[in-house]
């Protein structure tokens, strides 16, 4: 069942299931809580309350936002203030589960406020500030496929290069993937939804990087090895870790999948999930 929390004049939507410690997810541009339909009930199942939440502008969650610097971008620090608010509201502390760019928020989020926070788990995230790799675009076919698509997207305002960078991003496919898609698009084409996505692009992960040196929580990278937004997934993942404190980030890598491996394969994220959760979630 859908609930709504009211932030700053906007409506976070999120639904909650399951008793136990806290766990929030929240996803990445241009999708909605949906895209944890697998973890979630895998979560709730061993024992988690878990709240999975629409990013502002997306799935169910009000669009026209602010962003706290006066401007229309959606920025990690903004997901950042939505999700300890969810968890001010449901009582933390929590874990929070980020995708891409709420994995960014998550650091922020763990950085800012670790009394609400007791661990990060970030899957694909954009928490460093990104150089495009022109040489990758030749080495690397998987990049070369993603970023043309992921580009057009955003330049061109284009739901159909969206779709096609989906299709390179989720190289193992669910088996409801055609159904999830189509819903999506559908979602996406409601009036305002496609500009609110755009506005994600419109900021960059800085806010994120400048945090991850100040994170006191433990943090998980999760990629998948065929991420196609980045040149070296694993390199990636290892540059953010280096950047926190020392024994603060570890790096699980999900062999075969691209960018949304809790989709695609969400018994090994579950597993990778739930391991740490064990050690670090608090009743």
């Amino acid at each position: 069942m859908t609930e709504y929390l009211t932030i700053d004049g906007g409506q976070i939507a999120y639904d909650v299931t399951g008793e136990g410690p806290l766990v929030v997810l929240s996803h990445g541009i241009g999708d909605s809580r949906a895209a944890f339909r697998f973890l979630a009930p895998a979560l709730a199942a061993a024992g988690y309350r878990v709240a999975a939440a629409d990013m502002r502008g997306h799935g169910e969650s009000s669009m026209n936002w602010t962003s706290h610097d006066g401007s229309e971008a959606i920025s990690r620090t903004d997901v950042a203030g939505d999700l300890l608010a969810l968890i001010r509201h449901l009582g933390g502390p929590a874990v929070i589960i980020g995708h891409s760019l709420s994995g960014g928020a998550a650091t922020i989020a763990a950085a800012q406020a670790p009394e609400l926070v007791s661990g990060v788990i970030e899957l694909g995230p954009f928490t460093k500030t990104q150089k495009f790799a022109a040489g990758a675009l030749f080495t690397t076919p998987r990049y070369r496929r993603g970023m043309t698509h992921l580009m057009g997207a955003l330049a061109f305002k284009s739901l159909g290069q969206w779709q096609k960078y989906l299709d390179v991003a989720y190289p193992i496919k669910p088996a409801d993937y055609p159904e999830y898609m189509a819903a999506l698009a559908e979602k996406l084409r409601e009036p305002g939804r496609f500009a609110e996505f755009l506005k994600t692009g419109k900021s960059t992960p800085a806010d994120a990087e400048a945090h991850l040196p100040k994170l006191t929580r433990p943090a998980l990278i999760v990629m998948g090895t065929e991420d196609p937004d980045f040149p070296d997934p694993k390199a990636e993942a290892e540059a953010a870790v280096a950047l926190m404190p020392a024994g603060i980030g570890s790096v699980a890598l999900v062999e075969g999948a691209g960018h949304y491996p809790h989709a695609e394969s969400p018994d090994r994220v579950a597993e990778l999930a739930l391991a740490f959760l064990k050690e670090h979630a608090v009743a």
